[in-house]
């Protein structure tokens, strides 16, 4: 076995990790109940609580069946980061089915190609992009879409500069096969058994298609859990320090590093909807985040405002993601 890098290997790391042998969804399940009323959540100053999380995920999972969502089904989330999507990824999970993340900027010819490649039956939307997905319903398997005002999980005042999808009220939709995410709780349905394990199928993001149409990256939950686990386990002191979650959940590093890890850890995650470098240094310094995965354009623009002198950043262990390398000159001044 090819052992050089144990040289600089760090003290704290073993050499093997021993995975968890269940699906992703249990993470959620562990930490509400070790952690019931600490915050998973933060989301322009609105906190929930793991056992909140987790009772929303229930409910919504739920619904999802009560849909006609099975087993191995594939479940669409198109929208951008919110407490949404979260639920929305856990509930697909929990209702035993297959999450497949869209980039909430794909228009209605590419929806039509992921809804045709995977055969979604169901899919849960941010209603400021519902009209590009509003056309697919009752097209190819597509039956059913969940719309989702982000203003629904604004409980709590803020002085937040707010994006304008987050602070549009909720539209009062309806249709054929279009549902309302506050219905869809306020259903309040109990899910069936949690029967999938670490062997099925719990993802597909797709890749760009730089060169061709996306292609559907498929991923059981053992692969997802050992890419969770493995970034926990690496950087253990960042593992119990909130997060500010800036990339893209639906693509895998803002998925993973900054979604599934603070789950798994029973962490709290801070979430923006769309970068903002104000909102971003106010968030650190008022939570006192404690890593922060991007790439190296919203460190630029970060470090670019006249104003960051003004806030304490101290509390940064950690920050990493993506992408392009991050150029010498921006980690020097960084530091």
């Amino acid at each position: 076995m090819f052992t050089r890098h144990y040289k600089v290997w760090p003290v704290h790391a073993g050499y093997h990790l021993d995975l968890p042998q269940t699906s992703v969804y249990v993470n959620l399940e562990v930490s509400a109940l070790r952690f019931p009323d600490k915050n998973a959540i933060i989301y322009y100053d609105t906190p929930i609580t793991f056992r909140e999380l987790k009772d929303e995920v229930e409910r919504l999972a739920g619904y999802l069946q009560h849909l006609g969502v099975k087993r191995g089904d594939r479940v669409l989330i198109y929208m951008q980061n919110s407490p949404q999507f979260v639920i929305s990824f856990y509930a697909i999970l929990r209702a035993n089915a297959v999450v497949v993340p869209v980039n909430p900027m794909c228009r209605r010819g590419e929806l039509e190609y992921f809804v045709q490649d995977t055969g979604a039956t169901a899919a849960i939307c941010g209603q400021e992009i519902f009209p590009h997905l509003e056309p697919l319903i009752g097209t190819a398997e597509l039956k059913n879409v969940i719309v989702a005002a982000y203003s629904d999980y604004l409980r709590t005042p803020t002085d937040l500069t707010l994006p304008e999808a987050v602070a549009q009220p909720r539209q009062a939709l309806s249709g054929d096969g279009v549902h309302l995410w506050s219905e869809a709780l306020a259903a309040n349905i109990e899910p069936g058994p949690h029967v999938v394990g670490p062997d099925d199928m719990a993802v597909i993001p797709y890749s760009s298609g730089t060169t061709g149409a996306p292609k559907g990256c498929v991923h059981i939950h053992r692969s997802v859990m050992a890419t969770i686990v493995q970034g926990v386990y690496w950087n253990p002191r960042t593992a119990q320090a909130p997060t500010l979650a800036t990339l893209p959940f639906f693509h895998v590093t803002g998925m993973q590093a900054s979604m599934n890890a603070p789950i798994y850890s029973g962490n709290t995650s801070v979430i923006m909807t769309r970068w903002d470098r104000r909102v971003a240094a106010e968030l650190i310094q008022r939570y006192r985040i404690g890593s922060w995965r991007n790439i190296a354009t919203m460190v630029i623009d970060f470090l670019a405002d006249p104003e960051i002198g003004k806030y304490d950043l101290s509390s940064l262990m950690a920050i990493g993601g993506g992408g392009a390398a991050m150029p010498a000159a921006v980690e020097e001044k960084l530091h």
